[in-house]
């Protein structure tokens, strides 16, 4: 004959078995509506135009080296600033490499096509040039509050690897304004923002050397 309080247990373990699945089953449609997909995008490379034959070619050896930042511009998140010193990290919406990484890159195609120096190398090779170029990155987000804009604080430094002198500093500091209210249009001027940057390095760093000629290195002995 069945107790009361048997019935009472299997009634118990009934309900805690149902309450369990019906958990499991929660999580599963959780983890289903979680999987959205990230969009990725990416900064232009310049393509390898061919140099003008008309310009002078220094003769130096430019190492490009890294560029500094915070953690936020070492990893692949978009960032944006709402207000003040209030910023935040879009979550679906991302770089494909860290932005220090995809203008360090952008700098380097850019220097080494212009057909203006000797040879331009990145930092990763065994060479040792002459000058070692690196910087800092101060701002590379997307700025709210009234007109939407896209900010690019960068600070190149140019440094004379046999001295250890830093004969050439150049700062950008530029809000890009943005035609258009999604990320994709945020990453758009982000994108001109750092073409407009590099145009600027580049012409200034040519002014530099044409200042300040180094000397030809000396023929070789016959």
């Amino acid at each position: 004959m069945i107790s009361a309080a048997n019935i009472g247990i299997a009634r118990f373990r009934k309900r805690v078995c149902w309450v369990a699945a019906m958990a499991v089953l929660c999580a599963m449609c959780d983890g289903c509506g979680a999987a959205r997909p990230a969009k990725y995008y990416q900064l232009t490379i310049p393509s390898s135009a061919a140099a003008d034959p008309s310009s002078d070619v220094f003769p130096v050896t430019i190492v490009m080296g890294p560029l500094l930042s915070s953690h936020l511009y070492r990893e692949d998140h978009i960032v944006y600033s709402s207000s003040g010193e209030d910023m935040g990290l879009y979550e679906y919406q991302r770089w494909a490499e860290p932005p220090t990484e995809m203008i360090q890159e952008v700098l380097f195609r850019t220097l080494r096509s212009s057909g203006r120096y000797r040879a331009v190398y990145a930092l990763r090779s065994s060479i040792r040039g002459d000058y070692l170029l690196h910087g800092q990155l101060y701002d590379f987000k997307e700025m709210n509050g009234g007109a939407m804009s896209a900010r690019l604080s960068l600070e190149l430094e140019l440094r004379d690897t046999k001295t250890g002198t830093t004969v050439w500093t150049h700062l950008y500091n530029h809000d890009e304004p943005v035609s258009g209210k999604n990320v994709s249009a945020v990453v758009a001027a982000l994108d001109r923002n750092v073409q407009r940057a590099t145009g600027e390095f580049s012409v200034s760093l040519a002014q530099y050397f044409s200042a300040h000629p180094p000397a030809a290195p000396p023929a070789p002995a016959q």
